[in-house]
């Protein structure tokens, strides 16, 4: 992972009227680093987003952004009027930057979508809308993706997909990852860090520590014994009864799935 920082918030707080939104929540993405925020709805999740997009000012702490920083953004909700006629094509190209066919058909095929450019955007599976989506956001050679449930009206065997297409474009393009899903145990194998958020951070560490920790069992369950699938890995440490973690002797590391 690059140790060049894209974008930290800094103790940031949100309240509307009496109602908490946030309150003293840091974070930092790097490039080629995946960070995933879970959470119950009404969180704050998609708020935090967009306070670090500048799209939501904050009543306490600070955002950073390096300078001239490039970011691509899908939302949780994007609309089409449904008797517009508009290509997957023309709508992959409907940005403030114009963006020449080639770029467009370049980000298409980037995520799998170049066979349906020619289709009217109604015709899409969820799964097609949320890759259409994600090329969208490509078009300006992001530097950082930031996904508001990107796997939204997606089927199960489609979730598994395209965190494994999330993950391959970070790796060879290098992109930083901020990304709100609340299905940890699919995004666990793609995820370098998750944020437990509940208006607070209520804990955070890598996937398997965070699946551990009490207040994260408190608001999800567990997993491993709601039928969930955890991806089979090797590592160098353990979890102590508090979902901590703790590391192996010097034998080596353990596999468990």
């Amino acid at each position: 992972m690059s140790t060049t920082l894209l974008a930290k918030l800094e103790h940031i707080g949100l309240s509307f009227g009496q109602r908490v939104i946030l309150h003293d929540v840091s974070l930092e993405v790097y490039p080629e680093s995946v960070v995933t925020l879970i959470g119950p709805n009404g969180a704050g999740k998609s708020t935090l987003l967009k306070v670090l997009l500048g799209l939501q000012k904050p009543a306490q702490g600070k955002v950073w952004q390096m300078p001239g920083l490039r970011v691509g953004y899908v939302p949780q909700r994007f609309q089409i009027d449904p008797l517009l006629p508009l290509t997957v094509e023309r709508f992959i190209g409907l940005t403030p930057v114009r963006s020449s066919v080639a770029v467009v058909q370049q980000c298409a095929e980037d995520v799998g979508v170049q066979h349906l450019l020619a289709q009217p955007v109604q015709s899409l599976s969820g799964g097609e809308w949320q890759r259409v989506l994600l090329a969208r956001a490509l078009l300006n050679k992001p530097q950082l993706l930031v996904l508001d449930e990107p796997g939204q009206g997606v089927d199960v065997s489609g979730l598994s997909e395209l965190y494994q297409l999330i993950n391959r474009l970070k790796q060879s393009h290098g992109y930083g990852v901020l990304m709100v899903s609340h299905d940890l145990h699919l995004v666990m194998a793609s995820t370098d860090q998750v944020l437990c958020l509940n208006r607070h951070i209520c804990c955070s560490g890598q996937p398997e520590a965070v699946s551990r920790h009490p207040e994260y069992l408190r608001l999800f369950g567990d997993s491993r014994t709601a039928g969930l699938a955890v991806y089979t890995h090797h590592h160098d440490h353990q979890h102590d009864m508090h979902g901590c973690v703790v590391p192996l002797p010097a034998s080596g590391g353990h596999k468990h799935g």
